[in-house]
């Protein structure tokens, strides 16, 4: 259990959503922190910074790279349960 989630009871679609959603929102959440880092730049430097850069250098490859490790584990559970049950145990 995970913040009250049973990981190890959940079904393929669930998975499937659970992973997707852990992938947004490290997108969404590293996208605002470097937005804040980007302001408090520009506030003490001046300069305006290209505020792009926060979704594709930033908050991209953090969203996916999340993404991917917890569909993978989410896939590695589910796939272990149901070897369990073919087994009968």
């Amino acid at each position: 259990m995970v913040l009250g989630i049973p990981l190890g009871d959940l079904g393929w679609a669930q998975s499937l959503l659970m992973g997707s959603a852990a992938g947004f929102i490290a997108f969404f959440l590293s996208t605002f922190l470097a937005i804040v880092g980007f302001m408090i730049d520009q506030s003490a430097t001046g300069k305006i910074p290209d505020y792009a850069l926060t979704y594709k250098v930033i908050g991209l490859p953090i969203g996916l790279a999340v993404g991917v490790v917890s569909l993978a584990f989410l896939g590695v559970q589910w796939a272990r349960r149901m070897a369990r049950k073919r087994r009968g145990a």
